[in-house]
């Protein structure tokens, strides 16, 4: 059998594929809303991020995913339905960290918290060696040597503390490098490339060798599919993907490949069920950033 009709044969049937016998959804996990999923919700803040991920779409079968995202295996979903979609889930980015002037983050470090109380220190050195050298003829320059000496401890703290800020304010650029720019998608039966955050929950994408994952994804057809998952877990091997249900966990599922991970080898067509800020990469983008995720 040529890789054509191998492809399309086990794309005919993969709605068929059954659940693995013994790994029953769980009853809490069927029944409770996946954090990662992607109801609208007005606010998630960082204790919210920090839950642990909750999803059950890689226990469902390919029917059941497909009523849940109003679409279908083999055509995609429907050009009309991207609007709706994109409105009810968001757009596929990152929500970027709020800016402020380098000058105004400069003065926070070298006016805030505890340096205030040092300037203040200073000054009231500087002041009581002005009342002594008008009142006094022989002056010690001790307050005036305090006074130096705490201002320029203090600036220098605040350069230091600047610095730092500015580092770890660089983390969010390292993960826009990581994100994809196009993804090839199937809608209404007919493929196309489009950016990658035009990407919708229910999209059927696919993934090729030297691709980055558009977006969270459920395998429902792969040859040879294997992606680097360093990013994201620290695996340093390729990890061999595919259509069979294994684990419960997520981030050990055998059918799910992570937004901004890259194919190795192989290809892979998958339905997306997650997308920006509620994927797994864009969880860790939040959290490492310190972010609010964007309302919807």
């Amino acid at each position: 059998m040529s890789k054509q009709s191998s492809f399309k044969y086990e794309l005919a049937n993969v709605a068929e594929e059954p659940r693995a016998a013994d790994s029953p959804v769980p009853v809490a996990a069927a029944a409770t809303t996946a954090t990662m999923k992607q109801r609208p919700s007005k606010e998630m803040d960082i204790n919210e991020l920090k839950k642990e991920v909750n999803i059950d779409d890689h226990m469902i079968s390919v029917e059941q995913l497909c009523a849940r995202y109003s679409t279908d295996f083999k055509l995609g979903l429907k050009s009309e339905l991207v609007p709706v979609s994109l409105e009810k889930y968001g757009p596929n980015t990152l929500t970027p960290p709020k800016t402020e002037s380098e000058w105004k983050k400069f003065c926070a470090q070298l006016f805030g918290g505890f340096s205030l109380l040092l300037w203040i220190g200073a000054i009231l050195c500087f002041i009581a060696y002005g009342i002594q050298l008008s009142t006094l003829e022989n002056v010690l320059p001790d307050n005036l040597y305090l006074g130096l000496v705490l201002a320029i401890v203090v600036f220098i703290t605040g350069c230091f503390a600047y610095l730092q800020e500015r580092k770890s304010s660089r983390i969010m650029d390292s993960f826009k490098r990581m994100v994809p720019q196009h993804a090839r998608v199937i809608r209404d039966g007919i493929k196309d490339t489009i950016p990658a955050d035009e990407v919708v929950v229910g999209d059927l994408v696919e993934v090729c060798a030297g691709d980055r994952v558009p977006a969270d994804i459920r395998v429902i057809f792969a040859h040879q599919f294997k992606v680097d998952n360093s990013s994201l877990t620290g695996e340093s091997e390729p990890q061999s993907r595919g259509t069979e249900f294994v684990s419960e966990n997520p981030l050990e599922a055998f059918n799910l490949a992570f937004f901004s991970t890259n194919c190795i080898e192989g290809t892979a067509l998958g339905i997306v069920f997650s997308t920006g800020d509620r994927t797994v990469m864009g969880r860790i983008a939040g959290l490492a950033a310190g972010l609010d995720v964007r309302e919807y």
